[in-house]
């Protein structure tokens, strides 16, 4: 008992001592994994872009459609004549010259023109529309993407602690039985050899625990970057991979393997929608354009001084005018076809796409399943281990098993639970993977920009001590 309680006490304050190393220098969040891809997908720069990118589509739209309003005009100008126009007259067989027009030309006025038919301007506007559907899904295909990053990183996070542990757990373990042979050795019961032997047994475990706290500390970081958090902010999971072992099998259970949202698959169609549009883009150039202007004009003539004298006369017209293309070298019928030909391609890319996405969805599966029963002989072969430690401990004590059948037994331990916890790792990955293929992550968490931000602030203020 007294073994096991120093065992336990060892491994306590070696784990707080690494805690509190790494939040000394600040107030520690400790946080889920919903709350970690909450705030990222309110903090990270990543999808403020893609935000931004739908809104500056949207202003293009905007601009197409400005078009179909009226473009209206002012206008003015002034001219000085240095040498007037001459015309020759013959007056009863005489040549007379005359000079014509005046020193000073003023004139100013506005002016309008609007599109009355422009097949090709309205086909354009649909095009817009459709690139903001783009745009949104590609804001979506950041978002899907992000939580993929953030919950993959977390795990890792939580694998890198609980193997943290496990590897305390072995160290405080090798270093009890050192402490023991040292006392054997001092009241000489033990050689000097049991005593070297045990004491690298300690050392030969302080590199992992090294390299443990160092994985610790570069998965923090990339998580906090991943959540546009500041880096000096000290952050804690709130959870163990064991946690989820409770809900393994209801969540393989309720597994969507619907493919309808798969990101890819959404913006091939988006982009078939985009050429088909293109194809009536070429088609319209067919047509003709009818527009319909009007000009409102002053002007002004005079002689000597510029800015007196004004004689102003107004001057007003409205005209409609046609335009229409009918041979340009056979242009546009050629883009026309390769418009359509690119449209036709889209249909054999996605009966591809689709054949590729089938068989990553099976193998994604298949993996879940492999992963859930590697847990549950892991789940096992840490019981067994455990039970086994627990014979080689009372063998030992009576002088029926030697000091390294004991070690062995203990590492056992350590091993079996070290896979136990890559296995649940293993499992959560595969299935934040399926839901990045499946692109139905994002259903759980907040799109509007005021409501994630408030859920962000809460999550903060409620997490902060």
């Amino acid at each position: 008992m007294k073994r096991k309680i120093s065992l336990l006490l060892s491994s306590a304050l070696a784990f707080s001592a690494f805690a509190s190393a790494q939040t000394a220098s600040s107030d520690t969040l400790s946080l889920s994994v919903d709350e970690c891809v909450a705030i990222a997908l309110d903090e990270n720069p990543t999808i403020k872009i893609a935000d931004m990118e739908i809104t500056r589509v949207d202003y293009s739209k905007r601009e197409t459609i400005g078009q179909l309003f009226p473009n209206i005009t002012f206008s003015a100008a002034y001219s000085r004549t240095l040498a007037k126009q001459t015309m020759y007259m013959n007056n009863g067989g005489q040549t007379m010259a005359i000079k014509m027009g005046r020193d000073n030309t003023h004139n100013a006025g506005f002016n309008a023109t609007v599109p009355i038919v422009s097949v090709a301007l309205w086909k354009s506007i649909k095009l817009s529309d459709n690139q903001i559907l783009q745009n949104i899904e590609a804001s979506r295909t950041s978002r899907i993407s992000l939580i993929n990053q953030v919950k993959n990183a977390y795990y890792a996070l939580l694998l890198a602690y609980d193997s943290y542990a496990v590897l305390l757990e072995n160290h405080a373990t090798a270093k009890v039985n050192a402490e023991i042979y040292e006392k054997k050795f001092k009241n000489g019961t033990a050689s000097e050899f049991d005593v070297l032997r045990s004491s690298v047994a300690v050392k030969n475990i302080e590199p992992s625990i090294i390299e443990a706290e160092n994985s610790i500390r570069s998965l923090e970081l990339q998580l906090k970057v991943l959540m546009g958090m500041d880096v000096a902010q000290g952050i804690k999971p709130s959870a163990t991979l064991s946690d989820y072992k409770s809900s393994m099998y209801a969540d393989v259970m309720t597994l969507d393997t619907d493919l309808s949202m798969n990101s890819d698959l959404r913006k091939l169609d988006l982009q078939t929608d985009y050429l088909k549009k293109v194809v009536d883009v070429q088609k319209a150039g067919w047509y003709p354009t009818i527009g319909a202007s009007i000009g409102y004009n002053w002007y002004s003539m005079s002689d000597g001084s510029p800015f007196k004298g004004f004689n102003w006369s107004p001057n007003s017209s409205v005209g409609i005018s046609l335009s229409w293309t009918l041979f340009n070298g056979a242009q546009r019928y050629y883009k026309q076809r390769q418009a359509e030909l690119s449209y036709k391609e889209m249909a054999w890319q996605r009966d591809n796409l689709s054949r590729t996405l089938e068989m990553q969805r099976q193998i994604q599966l298949d993996n879940i399943q492999k992963n859930v029963k590697q847990i549950e002989t892991c789940t096992a072969s840490v019981e067994q281990a455990v039970k086994a430690n627990q014979i080689q401990e009372k063998s030992f004590k009576i002088g029926a098993s030697t000091y390294l059948d004991l070690r062995d037994s203990e590492d056992a331990v350590m091993s079996s639970k070290l896979a136990y916890y890559q296995a649940i790792y293993n499992f959560l990955v595969a299935k934040s993977d399926l839901e990045l293929l499946l692109g139905n992550a994002e259903a759980q968490y907040p799109t509007n920009a005021k409501e994630a931000k408030e859920r962000t602030l809460n999550i903060l203020s409620e997490k902060q001590f």
